[in-house]
């Protein structure tokens, strides 16, 4: 594998120690400089060549939304900020990935391997696979059933709005209504499928394609306005833009 060249901009010199710091911890990185504002980074760019641009948002001067419309030729962009409603502006730059601070060494492994699958798939390599052998085709699962007052219901996932829970009970919302049984988010979280439903919150499941609106902390579901747990923002935010 490449080296991936690296280039932090931040204005905080913790932030910066921090990621020089797990940039470090993956053999496949490589630094190539750090920067306090978008202006020392310009100038890095001029003379060395970058993969991939960890670039914080708010910083005094110049933020990093309006430095990332400068640049003709873009490397791949990892936002990193303390303030989410920053970070829903710079998605319209197709940034690969988003990091709430503080983020963990996980969660910026998690952000550099997207990053690094999308450069091979720039380069022109097939996407990566853990098995070449061609996979056997399955049918596909796409319902769930719940038992409800000596009653078992086959809800499909495409009529899934939200899951909320209720202490020892789960309630399924459907346009059709609500449906309420016993149960828990922790195991239905293993059991739908993560492509298509997610944990915002320690109360709610969502369906991703049902999500309308990002207000602040709050996901708009119809009519509904759920909260985002400040445990699960950084997740949410990342799997809503990516």
């Amino acid at each position: 594998m490449n080296l991936l060249r690296c280039l932090v901009v931040d204005d905080e010199e913790l932030a910066r120690t921090l990621l020089e710091n797990y940039i470090g911890r993956l053999p496949h990185l490589e630094l190539v400089g750090q920067c306090k504002d978008p202006l020392e980074a310009m100038q890095v760019l001029q003379t060395e060549t970058v993969d991939l641009l960890f670039l914080d948002i708010q910083m005094p001067g110049l933020t990093g939304v309006e430095f990332l419309r400068t640049l003709k030729t873009k490397p791949i962009v990892i936002f990193t900020t303390a303030y989410p409603d920053y970070a829903i502006e710079g998605y319209s730059l197709d940034v690969t990935d988003y990091l709430l601070k503080p983020f963990s060494f996980e969660r910026f492994v998690q952000s550099v391997n997207k990053a690094t699958e999308l450069l091979r798939l720039k380069n022109g390599a097939p996407p990566a696979t853990r098995n070449t052998a061609a996979p056997t085709a399955q049918p596909v699962k796409d319902f769930i059933l719940v038992k409800s007052e000596h009653k078992i219901h086959r809800i499909k996932y495409d009529d899934i709005l939200y899951i909320e829970s209720m202490r020892e009970y789960v309630a399924y919302y459907t346009p059709n209504g609500r449906i309420l049984s016993l149960g828990s988010l922790k195991g239905l979280e293993e059991e739908l499928p993560s492509d298509r439903f997610l944990r915002t919150h320690k109360s709610y499941i969502v369906a991703l394609d049902k999500i309308e609106t990002l207000e602040g902390n709050l996901l708009h579901i119809g009519k509904q306005k759920l909260p985002i747990g400040a445990s699960y923002r950084d997740v949410v935010l990342a799997r809503i833009f990516q």
